[in-house]
């Protein structure tokens, strides 16, 4: 059995909510989930709940970005091949261009 999670107002959270999605679709979440930092969980109930989504830097997040940036780089020269783009792609782009641009306010 699972153990009993509670929130920040410390409130139980009990109640499961189940949806489905496409292969593609699930990878996409999960790319945004990994460079969040956060867990599956609570950044589908910030983003769900309309909450802002803040990043903050950690060992698994700057990972997340590596690894993120690897595989966009090599979708990017199946482009430049004249291959079609994506518009999966384009939004893990996006994300990561602002993960970077808060990056870079936080080091001036």
């Amino acid at each position: 059995m699972s153990a009993k999670n509670m929130d920040d107002h410390n409130r139980w959270r009990n109640v499961t909510v189940a949806f489905r999605m496409s292969p593609e679709e699930a990878e996409k979440l999960n790319a945004f989930v990994r460079l969040s930092g956060l867990s599956k969980q609570d950044y589908l109930i910030r983003r769900v709940l309309q909450q802002e989504v803040t990043v903050i830097g950690s060992s698994r997040v700057y990972k997340a970005l590596r690894e993120q940036m690897a595989s966009t780089l090599t979708e990017l020269r199946r482009i430049e091949e004249g291959q079609a783009v994506d518009d999966e792609l384009l939004d893990v782009i996006r994300m990561m261009t602002v993960i970077l641009d808060g990056m870079k306010k936080d080091e001036v």
